[in-house]
């Protein structure tokens, strides 16, 4: 479940703070690109980008390590 930060929050986030909750749970980045000339769209770019850690989205094959208990 990823936490929801208001729009209007201005508190202050450190960059590595950032990059564990990106690369933890993930985000996606989307944009569009359209090129024209005269008022005609000659090229259109979607762009939809998937950034995330490896280890969030594949589960460990070998599981946990055992504990000494």
């Amino acid at each position: 479940m990823s936490e929801m930060v208001p729009a209007d929050d201005t508190r202050r986030i450190a960059l590595v703070d950032l990059l564990d909750r990106v690369l933890g749970g993930g985000v996606v980045i989307t944009g569009e690109i359209t090129l024209s000339l005269a008022d005609v769209d000659m090229v259109r770019i979607s762009l939809r980008t998937l950034i995330a850690s490896v280890s969030a989205l594949v589960p460990d094959p070998v599981g946990p390590e055992p504990t000494d208990d």
